[in-house]
């Protein structure tokens, strides 16, 4: 199975992504990982990507689109894949529909997870992170730590990003809403399209996505 994975920051992508990969089987291609990969493996498209990054500069949808093509032909990918952050613009998924024709293999769908606007504000500006150790995450409503400001599990001190603060995840949602939003209507001309509410317990998001991709088949 060939899926693509959508939907604003804090919509739980990368975790939904995690679990749904597991469950159907298929590697989980984020475009996260891909960056770190080729950039720590010093392939090509992993130094060019460097160069604009520590330039300060945007990466080329080229580039990005290129170590997108590389995973997605690897053994792993053969029977199916899970694309999380990847098409991020109308470019890019012009691109990775040409590329999948070329293959001669098509996408079985397109997951739209559907989160209100004031709870994707809610979920990122209310998240802590711990200094000594970034995977231990909290949230001032939904996880909160024992003390207040201190990580449960190694006594680290707390803090939020800068880019998690309501101004910033703001300004990110307006980024979304310009550049990714519009593939969501791109991919519902194509019959694709399967939004699922992503409100709720972890489990229970993945559970209707799953029933979800079932009944389109």
């Amino acid at each position: 199975m060939r899926i693509v994975l959508v939907g604003p920051p804090g919509a739980g992508k990368g975790t939904q992504a995690h679990l749904l990969a597991a469950t159907l089987s298929i590697p989980h291609i984020s475009t996260g990982n891909l960056f770190r990969t080729n950039i720590s493996q010093g392939t090509p498209l992993g130094l060019e990507a460097k160069s604009y990054i520590d330039s300060g500069r945007l990466v080329p949808d080229v580039v990005t689109i290129g170590m997108a093509k590389d995973r997605m032909l690897q053994e792993d990918a053969a029977n199916g894949f899970l694309l999380d952050g990847f098409p991020r613009n109308l470019g890019q998924a012009e691109a990775l529909d040409e590329f999948l024709a070329e293959q001669g293999i098509k996408l079985d769908g397109v997951l739209d997870l559907e989160v209100p606007e004031d709870e994707v504000v809610k979920r990122i500006a209310g998240r802590r992170l711990c200094r000594k150790n970034d995977t231990h995450v909290f949230h001032v409503a939904y996880n909160p730590p024992k003390v207040e400001g201190v990580c449960d599990e190694c006594g680290g001190e707390l803090y939020q990003r800068s880019d998690d603060t309501e101004e910033a995840v703001r300004v990110r949602l307006e980024e979304y809403h310009s550049k990714t939003e519009p593939i969501i209507g791109y991919y519902k001309e194509q019959g694709l399209l399967v939004t699922i509410p992503a409100l709720g317990k972890v489990d229970e998001v993945t559970q209707r996505a799953i029933e979800a991709l079932k009944q389109d088949r």
